[in-house]
């Protein structure tokens, strides 16, 4: 029984997709998989976590999306004007403060949108915050390859724990990539 546990709770840190960059994440690939909504990370899955704004590579990211008709709302733990800096230009619905991996801001971003899980991804470059939080709200989740390598002080812990996980998970054959 313990190990079912164990396995099960592994389960909630497995993406369902792993990829480099948000820019291999097309629209059309989304849409036949009947994705109609995407809940995103901001720091380091977007701009680096220490760039305010988006760059105009992102700026046309969210163009491509809003021109296939898929709904974007950024989800982040940073602080409001943090995220709000990032979110307005783009005119992008955002969660501040969201507590992740909590399931709460997910699942009230997924309301606002009017969208059902199953038709919403969730982005991000952590396990222990996007990926954990996305599997346990119930949402299909992909996980990228943060954009710096430097961090602030929690995610630099939480990088630590995430390279023991994906260490384990790459001996168990559960995953294929390098990091």
């Amino acid at each position: 029984m313990a190990v079912v546990e164990v396995s099960r709770l592994l389960k909630l840190f497995l993406p369902n997709e792993h990829v480099k960059s948000i820019f291999d994440i097309k629209p059309e690939s989304l849409q036949k998989k009947g994705i109609k909504g995407i809940i995103t990370d901001l720091d380091n899955t977007l701009v680096a976590w220490d760039v305010a704004d988006a760059t105009p590579e992102i700026i046309e990211w969210f163009k491509q999306m809003k021109a296939h008709n898929i709904k974007i709302t950024i989800i982040s733990n940073n602080k409001r004007e943090r995220v709000k800096i990032f979110s307005e230009p783009l005119d992008t619905p955002f969660v501040f403060s969201a507590r992740k991996p909590l399931s709460r801001a997910f699942k009230s971003a997924a309301k606002e949108m009017q969208i059902n899980k199953d038709d919403i991804v969730v982005i991000g470059d952590q396990i222990l915050t996007d990926v954990l939080g996305g599997n346990s709200a119930g949402f299909r989740t992909i996980l990228v390859v943060p954009i710096v390598q430097t961090d602030g002080k929690v995610t630099r812990f939480n990088r630590r724990i995430e390279r023991r996980i994906l260490s384990y998970m790459r001996n168990k054959g559960k995953i294929s990539w390098e990091e």
